[in-house]
């Protein structure tokens, strides 16, 4: 792991329980849709929000 000061570490917690968060929303929005663009537009933003919280987290190993 490379040396992160505090406020790196701070910053990191942020983005990644916001994607965290981001994620779980486009998860429910997606479950309540009924169009299939609609439930595919919010499935690809899950799916994004899950691929930034990973690679985010990759700075913590």
């Amino acid at each position: 792991m490379s040396n992160l000061s505090e406020l790196d570490l701070q910053n990191l917690r942020h983005l990644i329980g916001g994607y965290d968060v981001t994620y779980g929303k486009m998860q429910d929005y997606a479950k309540e849709a009924t169009d299939a663009q609609v439930k595919q537009f919010f499935e690809k933003g899950a799916k994004s929000a899950m691929d930034n919280k990973q690679q985010l987290m990759r700075f913590l190993q």
